[in-house]
């Protein structure tokens, strides 16, 4: 995992708080791993993070 001006407390900023924001990059293969599909929970919501046949990402609710 790599990120770019991150803090070194591990803080993250809300996105709609500010443009300049502080961003975490992730290799998708580190999320899914062997699998084509997983789920995020985000504000006890669900939504799926999937690979597609052509090899592209969707997330979808």
């Amino acid at each position: 995992m790599s990120m770019i001006d991150a803090p070194s407390d591990g803080s993250a900023k809300n996105p709609s708080a500010d443009q300049n924001q502080i961003m975490r990059e992730l290799d998708a293969a580190s999320l899914l791993g062997d699998a084509r599909q997983i789920v995020i929970v985000h504000r006890g919501e669900r939504y799926s993070l999937r690979i597609t046949a052509k090899d592209k990402l969707i997330l979808t609710k």
